[in-house]
This record gives C-alpha cells, sequence and structure tokens, in this order.
C-alpha cells in the first residue's frame, strides 16, 4: 500500500538496479531523482553523484551510492545506508 510520500511501491517503469525492497522504501520523489540508466521511473534524473556520502556501514550498492545525489543518500535510514556520521 503507498502512503501520501509514494513509499510502499517502486514507481520503476523499467529496469531498476535498486533492491525491490529498497525501492518499495523510499519516497516517489527519491526514486525520481535516481538516473534512469539505474532506475528507470521514465523521469528526467537530476544527477549530483559520483561520490559515496556512506559514513557508516550501507546495503547500497557501491555503484549507486555514487550515481545518486547526497540528498537521496541522506534520505535513506541509516540502518540501510549510514550517513550519519556517528563513527568519525
Amino acid at each position: 500500500m503507498e502512503n501520501e510520500a509514494g513509499q510502499g511501491i517502486s514507481h520503476a517503469v523499467g529496469e531498476s538496479k535498486v533492491p525491490q525492497k529498497l525501492q518499495e522504501h523510499v519516497p516517489q520523489s527519491v526514486e525520481e531523482k535516481l538516473p534512469n540508466q539505474i532506475h528507470d521511473t521514465g523521469t528526467p534524473a537530476t544527477n549530483e553523484g559520483s561520490v559515496s556520502h556512506a559514513t557508516g556501514d550501507s546495503k547500497v550498492p557501491k555503484h549507486l551510492q555514487e550515481a545518486v545525489p547526497e540528498k537521496l543518500e541522506k534520505a535513506l535510514p541509516d540502518s540501510i545506508h549510514d550517513t550519519s556520521r556517528k563513527g568519525l
């Protein structure tokens, strides 16, 4: 079931390299910011990418971490992609 932020379902309309559970967890607005070659939502994506902002453990594949905007990385729960800086 989808909530008002677009969480609970995937919004991919094509191929996606993002794990299914992660697709369902993040808001639609976050999914739409991913490059379509990584997660195709059919929406033009903006990409700050090319560097990971993880400061701890991450379940997100490295190539995805480097391809997405910092804002998206920080929107993920630290249990999935730690950007908390706790260990620094």
